[in-house]
């Protein structure tokens, strides 16, 4: 027998606990049934629920790897906010009695552990995390079909689901004992428009990454992606639930509203174009920003651009104006944890062939200088 240390699986913090996994594909398959019990639990909550106001909710947009988690890491530590936490799920539309059920649990002490992205970010059960999206698919089957545009905007009328997303962001609220609502919610970025219609206090913070750097991390993080769920399937069923389609074996682009981009991404991605394609997606997401910002004053005033590269250099006078635009206090702690912990990226640096780096700059160049990157 060999003395040698075994090396650790760098794919392992995607094993999914046997019982969240069994749990997850009885509660996930049963839509309506979850549906039904969010409204029960509605009715319950339903004297506390009209008491508790919806204040100014604040949700993290953008597209994935551009800095969103490290937000909602720092801001969810804000005493003001409130945000879904790994423990939520699997019953994530039924949050409050999910919650209460819990302190009745005998709960193992933790360590934190690097989350399954390898970045470094440490999470335990109690960390915040993005859980938004099963509450849209639950209403909005379509959204990652493949086929179908994301873009919600202010024509939008679904009132079942309205009532229900206030009912859900005041539970969260009850639960954590904090007047308002955060949520990272990288596909929310397709429904700015419709979202401040039901919020007009709403306030969108849309971190943005400069293309190189930007594709060559979201390129890592599907290629780590695709290697787990082909080792693990019980991840790539998980992933699914919670409504991750950026990565992976069911990838998906996210469908602006324009056809016939997203088709090219998806034929850019089959043919192994993936760089070109991530480009293509950057420009496609960053632009419909870019035309919001331009064309409606409402939702240029409740939108924050925050450039990564701002934030790992300068995180106290980046995070002093998301508070301003949030209208949060500022935070001191806060503040210095930001200082301590953020900065560029060392553990991967992007190399891309000449070709590759021109086809980014050719896709990207236009969207990228309506923010600052020449």
């Amino acid at each position: 027998m060999s003395d040698r240390a075994v090396a650790p699986d760098p794919l392992s913090g995607f094993q999914v606990a046997g019982w969240m996994d069994k749990l997850g594909t009885i509660l996930c398959q049963r839509q309506r049934v979850m549906r039904a019990a969010a409204g029960w639990e509605s009715r319950l909550l339903r004297e506390r629920l009209d008491r508790q106001p919806l204040t100014a909710p604040l949700w993290i947009t953008g597209l994935a790897r551009s800095g969103s988690t490290i937000l909602l890491e720092l801001l969810a530590s804000h005493p003001e906010l409130a945000s879904h936490r790994y423990r939520d799920f699997p019953p994530v539309l039924t949050p409050y009695l999910w919650n209460r059920l819990l302190e009745y649990m005998p709960l193992k002490a933790e360590a934190p552990a690097e989350r399954a992205h390898g970045d470094g970010i440490l999470v335990t059960s109690d960390s915040p995390e993005a859980f938004e999206e099963p509450a849209w698919m639950a209403f909005f089957p379509h959204l990652h079909d493949g086929r179908s545009p994301m873009l919600l905007d202010a024509t939008v009328e679904r009132p079942v689901f309205e009532a229900f997303l206030r009912d859900h962001m005041r539970k969260l609220l009850l639960v954590r004992g904090r007047p308002r609502y955060l949520a990272k919610a990288n596909y929310d970025s397709t429904r700015h428009g419709y979202l401040r219609k039901l919020f007009p206090d709403a306030r969108f913070i849309v971190p943005i990454r400069e293309p190189l750097w930007h594709v060559a991390s979201l390129m890592k993080q599907h290629r780590l992606f695709s290697a787990a769920q082909a080792r693990y399937p019980a991840a790539r069923r998980h992933l699914a639930r919670v409504g991750h389609f950026e990565f992976g074996l069911d990838r998906q682009p996210t469908h602006c509203g324009n056809q016939d981009a997203t088709d090219e991404i998806r034929a850019l991605w089959q043919s192994g174009c993936e760089a070109e394609g991530w480009a293509l997606q950057w420009a496609e997401l960053y632009g419909l920003m870019a035309k919001e910002i331009e064309t409606d004053d409402a939702l240029a005033k409740a939108i924050l651009v925050v450039r990564y590269e701002d934030l790992v250099a300068r995180p106290r006078e980046t995070l002093l104006r998301i508070f301003a635009h949030a209208a949060l206090e500022p935070d001191e702690t806060l503040l210095r944890q930001a200082e301590a912990r953020l900065h560029l990226p060392r553990y991967y640096r992007p190399q891309f062939p000449a070709a590759e780096a021109d086809a980014i700059h050719e896709r990207t160049a236009t969207v990228a200088a309506c923010f600052g990157y020449g």
